[in-house]
């Protein structure tokens, strides 16, 4: 096992522990104190231990409610990866993660609110039952208590004949319940990969109930069903001796009827500081929504891909950066990621997008990319963008060799990559950490290469005219063709350029032999710190990431692969 896969996974487990370990301290911690704190003595008469369940659940899922926005703060995430120094190396690939902790966290909300549910719903059993004419003693007494005038009660159930149901749904805590665990459960099954791929537009919108999941997460505590003894009311009435004397309670001064309230809501406490982060980073968006972008190019390619060029004020990218871009004409809420194809030295900001879905496919139709004839930039519909935003791939220039895969179309990220190395080595006093790139290209239909290509072609006649082509080593496979398309090949193999991109490089037919490149890139650099860069399917990345593990050395002075994955 490589020592650069170990930190990093030795960091990623260090987070996940302290998110895990905080959650089990907080529950332990909030349960015991249920179970002992002597205000709900008399509580735990009616309900028994499902209190501290309910109770210690509840503060779980209010710190969970805490960190599940911070994830997705995009703009938080992009200022914490430019401003800060401590961030490097594993803890730094902790930020490409933010996903999959959002996904942590929301299991974790989705448990503790079961075990909540679950433990309300015995203890409106046991609220209930008390009130029925089997109950008696101490039990009895605590459920009539509320019946005189100057008392308060401890049972919400007031008689036996009110149903449970009822209780459920004419209380604060009950319908505010309802509401969170209904919007908790869509929330939950449209975010299944299924249902992504199937309607991401729906996944979309059914993600944004959230806001109703908040409020009503505010407003569930007000109802304060779950009452304690007061302060004052333990000064007078000693728990201890007067629980055994209950039917002396109207009638001696040495137990006087105690008092009950309801706890203060605390879940807002929790909330508040990260939902007021989240909503300035929707009037951030909202700020960049309004801004002007111009349209300065539109160009459609093969196989469906629509190029754009854009430019807006005050737009700074880095390679690898992805923004989100929105079209009102279609529709006035969705925004949609797409990586930077432009480098930061140029003057405007392009990104290639591929027919991919409804809303992909509108888009190019809006702008002439089907065949129609091609529109003046007045009758383009507008376009909102909101980014640039950080990426696993603005590390590539950290590192002093880096293997760069991409997947189909997973090959956008590379082309601002490729285009910037391009602006930095014609840079005369531009001494940069990376001193070799390894480019590996694996599509499946021969006509996606198409627009890539010409970057490439472009590349290569620039770096072969300033004798820099050791710089750059890249190798494109074509997993997909037919026997027509072999023979061609084959009788043009013996030509200069290739039959399919027009590049000095031949192109390769199958799949990459994994295990015979990472040993030549190995054997080349022998001590060397090698970022692996990826976007593509989750099949190949795992492969990719054994292939990190498996070719680093165990040695600290010998070669270690780095693994970072692009992820949206």
């Amino acid at each position: 096992m490589m020592v650069c896969w170990i930190l990093t996974e030795t960091v990623s487990i260090i987070v996940v522990l302290s998110w895990l370990g905080m959650n089990l301290y907080l529950f332990i911690d909030t349960y015991y104190w249920y179970e002992e704190e002597e205000s709900f003595v008399y509580t735990r008469v009616i309900l028994g231990s499902t209190l501290a369940w309910a109770r210690a659940s509840a503060v779980c899922l209010n710190f969970n409610c805490m960190l599940v926005l911070l994830p997705i703060s995009r703009n938080l995430i992009s200022f914490v990866r430019r401003t800060s120094i401590c961030f490097r190396g594993p803890w730094r690939r902790q930020l490409d993660k933010n996903l999959k902790f959002h996904k942590l966290v929301a299991y974790g909300i989705a448990v503790n609110a079961t075990i909540h549910i679950v433990a309300h719903l015995f203890n409106l059993e046991r609220y209930h039952l008390s009130q029925s004419e089997g109950a008696g003693g101490l039990l009895a007494a605590l459920s009539k208590l509320g019946n005189t005038p100057n008392e308060s009660y401890l049972n919400p159930v007031r008689t036996f004949h009110t149903s449970t149901t009822t209780v459920l749904l004419t209380t604060i805590a009950g319908s505010s319940g309802l509401v969170i665990s209904l919007a908790l459960v869509l929330i939950m099954t449209s975010s299944t990969e299924f249902i992504r791929q199937f309607s991401y537009e729906l996944f979309w919108y059914t993600h944004h109930i959230f806001i109703i999941f908040f409020i009503s997460l505010a407003a569930h505590g007000a109802g304060r069903i779950i009452r304690g003894q007061t302060p004052e009311s333990l000064l007078l009435h000693n728990v201890t001796f007067c629980r055994d004397h209950y039917a002396e309670w109207r009638a001696t001064a040495l137990c006087p009827v105690p008092q009950f309230s309801g706890k203060e809501p605390s879940a807002w406490k929790w909330v508040l500081g990260p939902v007021v982060l989240y909503a300035c980073e929707r009037i951030i968006r909202f700020w960049r929504f309004r801004q002007e972008v111009v349209i300065t190019k539109v160009v459609s390619h093969p196989s469906a891909v629509l190029e754009l060029h854009m430019k807006k004020r005050d737009f700074k990218m880095a390679p690898g950066q992805y923004i989100f871009i929105q079209c009102p004409s279609i529709s006035p809420l969705e925004w949609h990621p797409f990586t930077l194809t432009s480098a930061p030295q140029e003057d405007f900001f392009s990104v290639h997008i591929r027919a991919a879905g409804d809303w992909t496919e509108a888009l190019l139709k809006a702008f002439g990319a089907e065949g129609q004839a091609p529109k003046v930039p007045s009758s383009l519909p507008r376009l909102a963008v909101d980014g640039p935003f950080g990426a696993a791939l603005t590390d590539v220039f950290h590192y002093p060799v880096s293997v760069c895969v991409a997947a189909g179309i997973g090959v956008t990220p590379f082309a601002s990559l490729l285009k910037s190395i391009w602006y930095r080595c014609c840079e005369p006093q531009s001494q940069p950490v990376l001193s070799k790139v390894y480019f590996y290209w694996i599509c499946r239909d021969a006509r996606a290469f198409e627009w890539f290509a010409d970057l490439l072609l472009s590349l290569e006649t620039r770096m072969s005219e300033q004798a820099k082509t050791h710089f750059l080593s890249y190798h494109i496979f074509l997993t997909g063709w037919d026997e027509n398309q072999a023979i061609h090949i084959a009788l043009h193999w013996d030509e200069n350029t290739d039959v399919i991109t027009g590049l000095k490089q031949k192109t390769f037919y199958g799949r990459p032999n994994w295990n015979n490149e990472f040993k030549q890139i190995a054997y080349n650099h022998p001590s060397s710190s090698i970022g692996v860069f990826f976007c593509g399917p989750k099949a190949m990345s795992k492969t990719l990431q054994r292939m990190c593990r498996l070719y680093s050395s165990a040695d600290p002075r010998g070669v270690h692969f780095y693994y970072n994955k692009e992820s949206f």
